[in-house]
C-alpha cells in the first residue's frame, strides 16, 4: 500500500508486454493474463502497455517509451513484466533503465523471475550483482576491441574510416564532376555537393590531382585523398624514370657544399 495526502491507496502497477513482429505465433495476451492474475490477487491498480516490436527496436516501442514517461511523472509505482527480456535488449540496457526507475522511486519486478524485484532486499542484491556483471561485460568488450585493433595493425590493415575516393561509385562521379567543372561552369561548392563531400576535401583532391598531372607527388599528408584512377606513388628517380616521368635535379641536390661562384659538376 502507498500513502498519499494521508490516504492509503493501492500501488499503481504498469504491466508491460512485448512480442516481436517476426514471430506471428506470439500473443501478448499470454503474458498479460498471468500478470493480471498476479496483480488482481493483491488488489493493485494496473495499467497495461503493449508493444509489437523487436527488443532492440526502441524507435517502435512506443508503449515502453510511454511507460518510462509515466514513471518519470510519478504516475506509476511499480513495473511488472512477464520476463526480463520482454523489456530489455541487453544487460547494459537493463542496468541503465533500472537505475533510472530507482531514481524516481519506481520498483521493477519480473513475474517469472521473482528474485529480480527491486522493491525487496533480495532483489536489490540481484540488482547489485547485475551491475557488477554489466561492468565486467563492458571491460571485456573494450579488451576485445583493443586486441582486434592490435591484430589488424600487425596484419597491415588500415583502421578507421576509408577515404572518400574508395566509396562505391565515387570514381565515376569524380570524372563526371571534373568534366562539368571544366566545361559547364560548375562551381566548386556545387561539385562538392554532387560528390557529397566538403568543399575543403574537394579542394585538396583537386590539388592532389594537379600534382600528379604535372608529374609530381601529392601534397604532404594528403596521400589518402589520391584522386580515383591516379597512378601509385613513385619513390626516387629510378621509379620516376621507369614510368616515363622526367625529373630534373637542381644544382646542389647531392647535398654537397660548394664555394660561392663555383659551377656545378
Amino acid at each position: 500500500m502507498s500513502v498519499r495526502d494521508g490516504a492509503i491507496r493501492s500501488p499503481r502497477v504498469a504491466l508491460y508486454a512485448r512480442v516481436s513482429t517476426r514471430d506471428k505465433d506470439q500473443d501478448p495476451q499470454l503474458q498479460l493474463a498471468a500478470m493480471r492474475e498476479y496483480v488482481s490477487a493483491r488488489g493493485w491498480e494496473a495499467t497495461e502497455y503493449v508493444d509489437f516490436a523487436a527488443a532492440g527496436d526502441l524507435a517502435h516501442r512506443t508503449a515502453w517509451s510511454q511507460l518510462l514517461d509515466d514513471a518519470r511523472r510519478r504516475r506509476i509505482d511499480r513495473t511488472l513484466v512477464w520476463k526480463l527480456d520482454r523489456a530489455f535488449r541487453s544487460t547494459l540496457h537493463a542496468l541503465a533503465t533500472l537505475r533510472d526507475l530507482d531514481h524516481v522511486g519506481v520498483g521493477f519486478a519480473s513475474l517469472t523471475q521473482p528474485e529480480l524485484d527491486t522493491t525487496s532486499p533480495t532483489g536489490r542484491l540481484v540488482f547489485t550483482i547485475l551491475a557488477a556483471v554489466a561492468e565486467m561485460e563492458r571491460e571485456l568488450i573494450a579488451d576485445r576491441v583493443r586486441e582486434g585493433m592490435r591484430q589488424a595493425a600487425r596484419r597491415g590493415q588500415r583502421l578507421g574510416r576509408p577515404p572518400v575516393s574508395e566509396r562505391p561509385g565515387f570514381a565515376a562521379r569524380w570524372q563526371l564532376v571534373r568534366r562539368e567543372l571544366a566545361t559547364a561552369g560548375l562551381s566548386r561548392r556545387q561539385a562538392a555537393r554532387r560528390l557529397r563531400i566538403g568543399t575543403a576535401t574537394f579542394a585538396r583532391m583537386l590539388a592532389a590531382e594537379g600534382a600528379w598531372d604535372q608529374g609530381g607527388t601529392a601534397p604532404a599528408g594528403r596521400a589518402r585523398l589520391r584522386p580515383p584512377g591516379a597512378p601509385p606513388l613513385l619513390a626516387g628517380r629510378r621509379g620516376a624514370q621507369n614510368h616515363g616521368v622526367r625529373r630534373r635535379t637542381a644544382p646542389g641536390a647531392s647535398g654537397r657544399l660548394r664555394p660561392p661562384g663555383s659551377s656545378p659538376r
